[in-house]
């Protein structure tokens, strides 16, 4: 005998907690654009590499943006009959995409744009304007970086920010936050790069900064790709929570045997869970379901992101050979 409680609908994208929790995307997303324009006159009056560079970062971050929108929509879609767990594991999968836009718009098209100019240097004619588009840009990424870091800070509960990013099931939340982060730290660079080639009278300097740039890029891709596959592949839920669902099963006198606890986020708030126990031999059949039932209401009261639960009785001689 087994039991499985059904995951509920999908909430709903208008929920204020969702509209709370975008407002980081589309504070990012509204900076990038501008931004981007921006760089992109800049580099064009100035001929600047690094600046064109940072055209296309703002460019490629603004997309991204667009895409972690559409995914969160898309995963909040009510479970159907050939996805009856739901459609929140969509959103890893664009998450994925973002890292390997990064990865290729951004730090590809930077390292050869920087190449380029490194082969083939020509002199910023007017930084001045690059250095104006520079500071505002660094303004407004230190806003969206400051409301990232806000929300991101509201959710970690104590840990370090590697810990909270490796036990994070919303991507969008570490996201923006690594990519403000990268862009803030790509604008210092193409400042330096801008004051260099000018200062030491080497257009290839220019030129270095955008490939500095780009594997600034690289390194946030590739994490961002490592932490993404995680997800997508699946991964259990926090330590703590298992350790509960564990004591509410020991804690009944009707269980001998806790077999195993595993559990599996099917999205960044709904998490599946199956449980193998060993139930006493005596137990009548009416009497294990009602057990199961009241199992499954004190288990869903630990945490609302709980949506499915599975208790599977079986010999605990049986579970470790299966």
């Amino acid at each position: 005998m087994a039991t499985v409680s059904d995951p509920p609908s999908a909430t709903k994208a208008g929920h204020p907690s969702e509209i709370r929790k975008n407002i980081v995307l589309y504070g990012a997303l509204a900076a990038n654009m501008g931004i981007a324009v921006a760089k992109f006159v800049a580099a064009g009056i100035g001929g600047s590499s690094a600046m064109a560079t940072e055209g296309v970062h703002s460019l490629v971050d603004s997309g991204n943006q667009v895409l972690l929108l559409y995914g969160q929509r898309k995963a909040k879609r009510a479970p159907d009959a050939a996805h009856p767990f739901g459609y929140g594991r969509e959103l890893y999968f664009w998450a994925f995409v973002v890292a390997i836009l990064i990865f290729a718009g951004g730090a590809g098209i930077s390292i050869y744009e920087g190449i380029v100019h490194i082969r083939a240097p020509h002199p910023i004619e007017d930084p001045t304007l690059s250095y104006v588009v520079l500071g505002i840009a660094f303004a407004m990424e230190g806003t969206s970086w400051a409301l990232a870091v806000r929300e991101f800070n509201a959710g970690r509960a104590g840990q370090s920010w590697w810990q909270a990013v490796r036990r994070s099931k919303d991507p969008p939340g570490f996201i923006v936050l690594f990519e403000d982060s990268a862009a803030l730290i790509g604008l210092v660079i193409a400042a330096l790069g801008i004051w260099a080639s000018g200062y030491f009278g080497d257009a290839r300097l220019d030129g270095a900064a955008s490939v500095l740039i780009g594997l600034v890029l690289a390194a946030v891709a590739v994490l961002l790709a490592r932490e993404s596959k995680g997800l997508l592949i699946g991964e259990a839920a926090d330590p703590a929570l298992i350790a509960q669902l564990r004591a509410v099963m020991e804690g009944n006198g009707s269980i001998t045997s806790v077999n195993h606890v595993r559990t599996v986020h099917t999205g960044p708030d709904a998490v599946f869970v199956a449980i193998s126990a060993d139930f006493v031999d005596d137990l009548p059949m009416g009497e294990a379901e009602s057990l199961i039932e009241e199992l499954e209401t004190r288990m869903k009261a630990l945490s609302p992101k709980i949506t499915s639960i599975y208790i599977r009785p079986e010999k605990r001689e049986q579970a470790f050979v299966e």
